[in-house]
């Protein structure tokens, strides 16, 4: 939560620099409500563990800003960011470790950071705008395990790494403003899938701008969120495949 709330001030604090010389700025935060679900896979030379989501919802926090310039050449800038947490059963044995019963519990944390450079196809012409970039989601993972045998040191033990991975993804974002209402219907997705590895993003959602109130318009957004992880490392010897989705909802502000 303090992460998430240092992350909003620095993007107040940004907004506020640059509304005078860009089109437009908005940014917004709250709560996903989540469900995970799926598997992360190991095998090596007969040796096979795995990591199985308890499938319990779980509420993540996300925050993001949008910057759009008058400058035609130049790619507008959205930025976000994104928590997820799992918690699951491990059993088996893995590169690093081996669970010594039948199961142990472990756990998993992602901190997303997207982001994404697009232009602007269509700029609220007939209450329509229409998006068209390209989305880098970096994403850290630290994968925790209870009470496992780890080579070199001796008892049982906790089990905890990080990783951090860069993914391209397209990115295609699709929005409707209902005339007089002050309402909006927004759809946006980032997609990629190279070498039997597929990830995509993909989120729905219902916005109230509160238009009345003059420089700084306060909003409401509420919506849908499907996250879908199917990765193989490059050895083909660990399988990543969780899905992530559920509802969220928070506030926006337009300036």
């Amino acid at each position: 939560m303090k992460k998430i709330l240092t992350t909003l001030t620095c993007a107040a604090i940004l907004a506020t620099t640059v509304s005078a010389d860009f089109g437009r700025v908005e940014m917004g935060g709250g709560a996903w409500n989540q469900i995970p679900t799926g598997i992360l896979s190991y095998t090596d030379a007969g040796s096979t563990g795995t990591y199985t989501s308890n499938e319990k919802e779980e509420q993540s926090m996300y925050a993001w800003m949008l910057i759009k310039h008058p400058i035609p050449i130049i790619p507008n800038l959205r930025l976000e960011y994104t928590t997820l947490k799992d918690n699951g059963v491990v059993s088996g044995s893995f590169k690093d470790f081996d669970v010594p019963g039948a199961t142990t519990t472990g756990s998993l944390d992602i901190t997303q950071y997207d982001v994404i450079p697009y232009y602007n196809l269509l700029d609220n012409t007939a209450w329509i705008t229409l998006d068209l970039g390209l989305n880098l989601k970096v994403m850290e993972t630290t994968y925790k395990v209870d009470g496992v045998n780890v080579p070199g040191i001796g008892g049982i033990t906790a089990y905890e790494d990080t990783s951090s991975i860069i993914i391209p993804m397209g990115y295609v974002r699709a929005r409707v403003e209902i005339p007089v209402t002050n309402i909006g219907i927004e759809a946006d997705v980032k997609y990629i899938s190279y070498a039997g590895n597929t990830v995509s993003d993909i989120r729905v959602k219902v916005d109230y701008t509160l238009a009345f109130i003059p420089v700084i318009q306060p909003g409401l957004e509420i919506g849908y969120r499907v996250q879908k992880f199917d990765l193989t490392s490059e050895d083909e010897k660990t399988k990543f495949n969780i899905d992530f989705s559920g509802v969220y909802a928070g506030l926006m502000i337009r300036f």
